[in-house]
């Protein structure tokens, strides 16, 4: 076991743990979304997790930062705390802040997030920028709502675990990307119907399980 300092606590952790991993263990919060324990490798998708290391010149990735003999962490520096909510405001730039209609609320991950870093839902300075598509509706099982989305790719990672082979991918780049579909209606019925394991570990109720199977247009 290797021997660390966080936030002036020392704890040990073994080779090969990743920062943000030994944090979480020993109940010390770093903001993130994409990390899902057992991930391997960490996507480093939200740029969420950033922690200042004694003797790095600039904040690195807590979930691409593996812990070393004698490291000195901090999670709550100055320059950390700058790119944690430069990140947070920009997933809130382009998220659809209509909590009250959300199954998230008040569970939701965004929520948490703005309240640890004090950083307002709608900050301000940032306009709004929206996906076009409001409602995907074109998995039989539930629906994806692109513009509550903050494409941590949590759902692929689950359903790639469980199903051998993803029923859905990262799709697109930039402003336009989304979480797509693949295979037939039918396959996807019979595959996702007793699982939904994707929807319950989106951190913002962007994929919504329906009450019962969609009808078909023949």
């Amino acid at each position: 076991m290797l021997s660390l300092t966080i936030d002036e606590r020392t704890i040990t952790a073994a080779p090969g743990t990743s920062v943000l991993h030994a944090c979480l263990e020993n109940a010390i919060f770093v903001p993130h979304l994409c990390h899902m324990a057992g991930r391997h490798p960490a996507p480093a998708s939200c740029r969420l997790c950033f922690v200042s290391v004694h003797g790095e010149p600039q904040p690195v990735s807590a979930c691409t930062t593996m812990v070393k003999q004698g490291m000195v962490v901090n999670t709550a520096s100055e320059a950390a705390l700058r790119l944690q909510r430069s990140a947070l405001k920009l997933l809130l730039s382009t998220h659809d802040l209509d909590c009250r209609r959300c199954p998230a609320n008040k569970r939701c991950a965004l929520q948490r997030l703005a309240r640890h870093l004090k950083v307002p839902l709608k900050p301000a300075h940032l306009s709004l920028k929206l996906k076009k598509t409001v409602l995907d509706d074109s998995h039989p099982c539930m629906d994806y709502y692109p513009n509550r989305c903050v494409l941590c790719g949590r759902c692929v990672h689950v359903c790639e675990r469980k199903k051998g082979r993803a029923h859905m991918a990262v799709a697109n780049r930039g402003l336009k990307t989304v979480i797509s579909f693949y295979g037939a209606a039918e396959r996807l019925e019979a595959d996702c119907s007793a699982c939904l394991a994707c929807a319950a570990v989106c951190p913002v109720g962007a994929l919504v399980p329906t009450p019962g199977p969609k009808e078909r247009a023949d």
